[in-house]
């Protein structure tokens, strides 16, 4: 009746219902996630690669898609959906149903992005949940033949003596090679000049030509150009040296202390996946990234296989958008 309080042993059997119904409530979840990760997936998989078939992001979308399709035995379908520095892609990934059957592969500029622009469509932590982080591909600091230098500090002592009158190529404003020479900048203290071109390519053959005279390039275009004598290497950004360049130091074994950048690839899905899906993706993409046949390879190419846990990819990113927002603060960078 109203107003009249339950008895206590009213109250006690009320308790103990909603304990039995939270518990209930718990199971039907626990062997909701279980049955979803036994069935998943059942059909094709979208893999969206927020940038052009042939670049870096391209590559390890279509070598993890690959490799899930034949652990799995579902296809997973590289969706390509440039535009906007990745921003494309990217909002469609986020805005995708949560159900696991679309996925996100990206690169560095997945957290630089929204540094750069004004109006950014996502955002890389609220909009995401992390599976593994992939790859890491280290730049190589090299410089035109003819210019002085053999290290890096010889670099640094050149760029002091003649402040704003070395110039660097960057494969556009904002990019991983960009950005990793602001990095140098503000570490150094010194002023090397960005000289900006349409792409990867672009800044090679601008470098080449001797328009610009140091790039921090990609070490997979660097390795083959150095080995034939056309570039000087100097050292690689990457915190280890790597297999493909073993005698080649770090920038921060070089001299400049706290220097790393590296362009990296991680895979990513909706906020709001099933977590049996997240673990279960991230459980295949690690036993793939760890694969004997693919690390040798990899480290052929200056590419180095990760395959991280979720959480320490998420930490990655945290760190990162962290650390190229300062970066990018301080250089003036911006796209409008």
């Amino acid at each position: 009746m109203p107003g009249v309080a339950p008895r206590g042993g009213d109250s006690a059997r009320i308790t103990g219902n909603r304990r039995s119904s939270a518990f209930l409530g718990c199971l039907f979840a626990v062997l909701c996630q279980s049955a979803i990760a036994q069935s998943y997936p059942t059909g094709p998989v979208r893999v969206v690669v927020p940038f052009p078939p042939g670049g870096g992001v391209d590559g390890a979308g279509r070598l993890v898609s690959q490799r899930l399709t034949e652990v799995l035995g579902k296809q997973f379908v590289v969706d390509n959906r440039p535009g906007a520095n990745g921003m494309i892609g990217s909002e469609l990934a986020a805005r995708s149903p949560k159900d696991g059957y679309t996925l996100l592969v990206n690169g560095a500029n997945f957290v630089t992005t929204p540094s750069l622009y004004v109006k950014v469509t996502y955002d890389p932590v609220k909009d995401f949940e992390p599976i593994s982080l992939m790859l890491l591909a280290p730049n190589v600091l090299v410089v035109h033949p003819s210019l002085p230098v053999r290290s890096v500090k010889d670099l640094i002592a050149l760029a002091r003596a003649h402040p704003g009158q070395v110039n660097f190529a960057g494969s556009g404003s904002g990019s991983t090679p960009h950005l990793a020479a602001e990095l140098f900048n503000t570490l150094a203290g010194v002023k090397l000049v960005h000289v900006p071109y349409r792409g990867t390519g672009p800044a090679i053959v601008g470098l080449m030509s001797g328009e610009a005279s140091v790039m921090f390039m990609p070490t997979t275009n660097a390795v083959p150009l150095v080995k034939a004598g056309r570039l000087r290497a100097l050292a690689v950004t990457a915190q280890r040296r790597i297999p493909a360049m073993a005698e080649l130091p770090t920038v921060a074994e070089s001299g400049l202390k706290g220097y790393e950048s590296s362009q990296w690839y991680g895979i990513l899905a909706p906020a709001g996946t099933p977590e049996a899906v997240l673990a279960l993706l991230n459980t295949h993409v690690v036993k793939i990234m760890q694969a004997p046949d693919l690390k040798q390879r990899l480290n052929d190419e200056g590419v180095v296989a990760v395959g991280s846990t979720r959480s320490g990819f998420a930490a990655h990113i945290r760190s990162e958008t962290d650390k190229w927002a300062k970066v990018i603060r301080q250089s003036g960078a911006r796209i409008d």
